[in-house]
């Protein structure tokens, strides 16, 4: 085990040293932006750069005029003159199995100071996702703990999903939960324009140590850089890709993919793009799809685990259809919606059921648990049909036997679905409750014709 580590610390001194210099000089510098001249035909899109030694920046347009940059930092101090230096090979980093338990930065370096060793290869921070046709299909379903999740938007392997929700709705607290909670081999988390004071808390009192045991955490907080917000969720994607390559069954959960759209928003009116869609650039809408589908099941002739991905996505003042959100809904495979109305009643996690759709069904569920749920989704349905004339004395009880049944079950049903941040409970425990509460309201379920009723209430 010494060898390897002393040999990946040599490599990883060795990649920092400089090759061959290109360099040029500022000719102007103006807001986010910094052209430069003298660069030739060397610099590409996407390549890296030290500006007067010091900053790192991205090149991202060529035009005659000059190469235009923008900062991992600030251009404070740099001026016209100032020496503009390619830095090949800096768009890639190196995951290793050392990187479990560590929280780093968009450019993989440890947060903690302490040294973290470069791992066995380079992976590139943008990267193809597997083929189409190459790719396994779902696999098996992931028990998370959460009785909302498990029963109404059931998760499988390599599955990708939304978290919608407007702002202090409990979209990292459910994270949390779901890191702690979900039977994956490793969780690599990112966390994109976070408060800087909440970083801590997340890690030490919402993950805790059993979620930080198996978890690559990778910070990029609100007040840095756009280009730092966007590198930190390519960068925990090409972690995730390290992991899923090794055979792991990769739980990767990035928070939020809207302050990543934000961000390339921020690069795209920097480097020249209109604005397109509600001030949104054109290249926000090819980038999501980019970084989503480098998510999901792994490939077939290649073998390797799959990546089971989590997006959240903070919704602009509760508006579940715009521009991101809607794109997002479209690339994954479905999404769960926190209601901030639930929310405000005391119930969490404030899942909507009936706005939240899991495209892994009806697969992921056998059919007394298919069975348990759609009686469950009716009687619900049936209930918000009735609530606001219930509410207001306008419907009499035993009007009809379904809708009678239906508004005792929501009431049943409302106390079922809040849990507490620490309170797991398996899928199989949580349909046997469900039924009881079903058969409890004379909520009528329908039942495959294989199924004992008595042993399905037994549980």
């Amino acid at each position: 085990m010494e060898r390897p580590t002393k040999f990946s610390q040599m490599r990883s001194s060795l990649r920092k040293l400089s090759g061959p210099a290109v360099s040029g000089k500022v000719t102007s510098v103006g807001g986010l932006g910094l052209t430069a001249s003298g660069l030739g035909e060397t610099a590409k899109i996407g390549d890296a750069a030290l500006v007067a030694g010091r900053i790192r920046a991205e090149i991202v347009a060529t035009s005659p005029e000059g190469i235009r940059l923008l900062p991992f930092g600030t251009w404070d101090g740099i001026g016209r003159g100032d020496q503009v230096e390619l830095q090949p090979g800096g768009g890639d980093i190196f995951p290793g199995s050392e990187w479990i338990g560590r929280v780093v930065d968009a450019f993989g370096e440890p947060l903690d100071g302490i040294a973290l060793p470069d791992g066995p290869c380079a992976y590139p921070l943008r990267s193809a996702p597997p083929d189409a046709f190459d790719r396994r299909v779902m696999g098996a379903k992931l028990e998370t703990g959460i009785r909302a999740i498990d029963i109404f938007t059931p998760i499988c392997r390599g599955q990708r999903l939304g978290i919608f929700a407007g702002s202090g709705v409990g979209k990292s607290t459910l994270m949390a939960m779901l890191a702690r909670q979900t039977n994956a081999d490793v969780i690599v988390m990112g966390l994109i324009g976070e408060r800087g004071r909440e970083v801590q808390d997340f890690i030490t009192r919402d993950l805790g140590p059993e979620g930080m045991a198996r978890s690559c955490i990778v910070v990029a907080t609100s007040d840095q850089p756009p280009l730092m917000r966007r590198q930190a969720a390519l960068t925990a994607t090409s972690i995730a890709e390290f992991y899923r390559d090794q055979g792991k069954q990769v739980l990767l959960m990035l928070d939020s993919v809207t302050r990543f759209a934000t961000a390339q928003r921020e690069i795209g009116l920097a480097a020249g793009e209109p604005p397109a869609t509600r001030g949104y650039t054109p290249t926000v809408f090819t980038e999501l799809p980019r970084l989503l589908e480098r998510s999901g099941p792994g490939s077939v002739r290649k073998g390797g685990g799959d990546i089971t991905a989590l997006y959240t996505v903070l919704v602009d003042g509760d508006n579940m259809n715009e521009p991101v959100a809607d794109t997002v809904r479209g690339i994954l495979d479905g999404h769960v919606v926190l209601d901030r109305k639930i929310a405000e009643t005391g119930r969490y996690p404030a899942i909507n059921v009936a706005k939240s759709v899991s495209r892994s069904l009806p697969g992921c569920h056998v059919p007394i648990e298919r069975a348990i749920m759609n009686a469950a989704r009716r009687a619900l349905a049936r209930h918000a049909d009735v609530e606001d004339l219930a509410r207001i004395g306008a419907y009499r009880a035993g009007s009809d036997p379904a809708t009678d049944a239906a508004i005792r079950f929501a009431s049943l049903a409302d106390g079922f679905l809040g849990q507490g941040t620490r309170d797991p409970q398996s899928s199989e425990e949580a349909f046997a409750v469900l039924y009881g509460l079903l058969a409890d309201a004379g909520v009528e379920v329908e039942l495959p014709e294989q199924v004992n009723p008595a042993a399905a209430a037994a549980g």
